[in-house]
């Protein structure tokens, strides 16, 4: 699929809420030279100078060590904690955004990457020349078909890349949406003085339950890579058009398109990989950590969460057994061609394929949907003992919008989730 659109960075506010993450070895997160801390799943611990969290705040904490995937993995309260303190989120400017200024904001999402050399094995006949990367160098030679138990794809986990999966088209949700689609909406951001979308998910706080105020979503959408900053006027609006009021070139009203009005962010959280290694322009490595988590705040200044404004929220399935993720159904804005993102786009995708560009990393989840650049952050959902619930975010998309992937949610996310759980309250 095309270059994912960039979630609009929102420009923010004079307040500071802080809400970081900070890097840790297997034994905690410490502040030793970060030039001698292993790069995150490299063959041999090669060392790596970049640095997951650095501040640049006067009398701010100094880098920290960027962890390996299995040291991730095994991250305490305490170690989120620190990693938490090196990174924030402003709170978004409200009022900022417009529907002009929404409508003039640019998709991104980011490209599929390195390329390989030749087609996967098996591939089917006629499939398109953007095809998932070639396998890692070094695969776990317990590889078999279908990974690991939990599907993690980890050291040892069966990581591997799956044929291109068939086409799937996305289509508009019928106007107006059904309740349940309401947890679904279009995410705005600032990127210096350039303005994004992408989408976003309602899901529920472990330890808020049925009053969630946070949003789930993609890092990219949040934070800028390697080098870069958390984006400005990060803004998430449920059920964005849902009336319909805004399609088909309609001159509707912000209020109109807006039903349950702009819920700015005032806290959020990326994994330490994504700050540390990514170019949010091309898909790596890194993109197998591509998700994100925000907080939000009610724009009436009620006590009112999110959760219960929507009417929902959808729970995320950690560590899912790939062998009972039977289909997926993507939501999300689609906002390059051929989409205008106005309309919110489903895909029923079917079972998910893997794509993997580090063996040591959770595999990702691969669909042959047609998104574009603005879909990033939206949710999958599969099916759990007859309920919704999500399993993965888009991440990255071939530039044909052949196909997409989203992370594999194992115990990384699920740790991030339950300290931003707790500590955003």
């Amino acid at each position: 699929m095309s270059s994912i659109s960039r979630a609009t960075r929102a420009a923010l506010g004079a307040s500071v809420v802080a809400l970081t993450m900070v890097v840790a070895t297997a034994c905690g997160p410490d502040n030793s030279d970060p030039a001698a801390a292993p790069t995150a799943g490299a063959p041999g611990g090669t060392t790596a100078a970049a640095t997951a969290g650095a501040t640049d705040k006067p009398g701010g904490l100094p880098p920290i060590k960027l962890p390996t995937a299995d040291e991730l993995k095994k991250w305490s309260f305490d170690d989120w904690d620190k990693w938490a303190q090196q990174n924030v989120v402003s709170p978004a400017v409200k009022g900022f955004w417009d529907l002009q200024k929404i409508l003039k904001a640019k998709p991104y999402k980011p490209g599929p990457g390195s390329q390989p050399t030749a087609q996967p094995t098996g591939a089917a006949p006629g499939q398109p020349t953007t095809q998932p990367p070639a396998q890692p160098t070094a695969q776990p030679t317990t590889a078999q078909p279908g990974g690991s138990g939990t599907g993690g794809g980890g050291t040892g986990g069966g990581s591997q890349n799956d044929p291109q999966p068939k086409l799937v088209e996305m289509k508009p949700l019928p106007h107006p949406f059904a309740k349940p689609a309401h947890v679904n909406g279009k995410l705005f951001f600032q990127d210096g003085k350039q303005d994004y979308v992408c989408s976003g998910t309602v899901v529920s706080d472990p330890a808020n339950p049925g009053k969630s105020n946070l949003v789930w979503t993609a890092s990219h959408c949040l934070h800028g890579g390697k080098g870069g900053k958390y984006h400005t006027n990060i803004t998430f609006a449920p059920a964005f058009n849902s009336s319909g009021a805004v399609s088909a070139g309609k001159q509707g009203t912000l209020a109109d398109a807006e039903p349950y009005g702009e819920w700015g962010a005032v806290a959020g959280m990326v994994a330490p990989q994504w700050t540390a290694e990514a170019d949010p322009e091309n898909g790596g490595p890194w993109s197998q950590y591509d998700f994100g988590i925000l907080k939000v705040a009610n724009p009436d200044g009620s006590a009112k969460s999110l959760e219960e404004v929507v009417g929902g929220s959808v729970p995320v399935w950690f560590n899912a057994p790939r062998e009972q993720i039977a289909s997926v159904s993507t939501y999300g804005y689609p906002a390059a061609k051929p989409f205008d993102g106005m309309e919110l786009e489903h895909c029923e995708a079917g079972k998910p394929a893997r794509r993997s560009m580090d063996a040591s990393r959770p595999t990702m989840l691969m669909t042959g949907c047609n998104g574009s650049g603005g879909d990033s952050g939206g949710g999958w959902f599969t099916t759990k003992d007859g309920k919704q619930v999500l399993v993965s975010d888009t991440s990255i998309g071939g530039s044909d919008n052949t196909w997409e992937a989203g992370p594999y949610l194992d115990d990384v996310a699920q740790h991030a989730l339950e300290y931003f759980s707790k500590k955003s309250k």
